[in-house]
């Protein structure tokens, strides 16, 4: 018999929130995991901010969760420089969320000759900046992206986002970039470790299957698609691989059960 759940790792959008709205028994999900001591970390590929911004969006929302609770692909991004390079320099187009967190393990922040240019979500993608970034990469500086996501969500409709920008630096430069965020394990693992819990007693919860439930499953979690976010049944029948579980939203799981 499987062991019983004793860690979550949870995919923020369409999981717990749709832009600014809390889903429905998200917030109660959350309070109910709290009440049963089990570990958990809500995850974002979004670098735009810092948890401090996380938690104070979300408790807006109606949903109190830790800043300590929160991950994000800047947080890993600066955590795994930190590891190849510490004390490095970074040429970064993002936002607060990035600069802080690159700030925070001892990077430099520079746009000369830096050891690595970083790519993030802003809401202000500058044409300076790209061309900036296209002209270190091609004089050697190492090409890095918070995460692959093409587009991200906004209550006026789709926004270009991290992958997007990349793919057109990429174009330009023919260097392929490192991505961080999901789905690389990388940031499961991270996450894993900044809570320290085990794979085999741990959930990925998500409502992706093409960054979520590939993460969890390579990282070696047991996965949980929730269907409150963009992916219904017939788009998951055109993937190769499944999730274990797949439920309506977080308010029809069981804590610590697996379905």
């Amino acid at each position: 018999m499987s062991e019983p759940l004793e860690s979550y790792l949870i995919d923020m959008d369409g999981v717990l929130v749709h832009e600014e709205n809390a889903l429905p028994g998200a917030d109660e999900f959350i309070r109910r995991l709290g009440e049963a001591g089990k570990r958990f970390l809500v995850l974002t590929n979004n670098s735009i901010y810092t948890p401090r911004d996380l938690q104070a969006r979300l408790h807006a929302s109606g949903i109190d969760i830790p800043a300590e609770n929160l991950w994000t692909s800047a947080l890993a991004t600066a955590q795994f420089l930190d590891s190849q390079r510490p004390d490095g320099s970074a040429f970064v187009v993002g936002e607060a969320g990035l600069t802080t967190a690159l700030h925070d393990v001892g990077y430099i922040l520079t746009d000369r000759d830096p050891d690595y240019v970083v790519i993030g979500e802003t809401r202000t993608y500058s044409f300076e900046a790209i061309t900036r970034a296209i002209r270190l990469i091609e004089g050697g500086a190492r090409y890095i992206v918070t995460n692959p996501d093409a587009t991200g969500p906004s209550p006026e409709g789709t926004l270009p986002a991290a992958g997007s920008v990349a793919a057109l630096i990429t174009h330009a430069t023919r260097r392929d970039p490192y991505f961080v965020g999901k789905p690389n394990p990388l940031m499961i693992r991270a996450g894993l470790n900044t809570i320290g819990a085990h794979s085999e007693t741990t959930a990925m919860i998500g409502d992706r299957m093409d960054t979520d439930m590939v993460a969890g499953m390579e990282a070696g979690l047991h996965t949980i698609l929730v269907l409150s976010g963009v992916t219904d049944p017939a788009e998951m029948d055109r993937y190769p691989y499944r999730p274990q579980q797949v439920v309506a939203s977080v308010a029809d799981l069981e804590v610590g059960v697996r379905g």
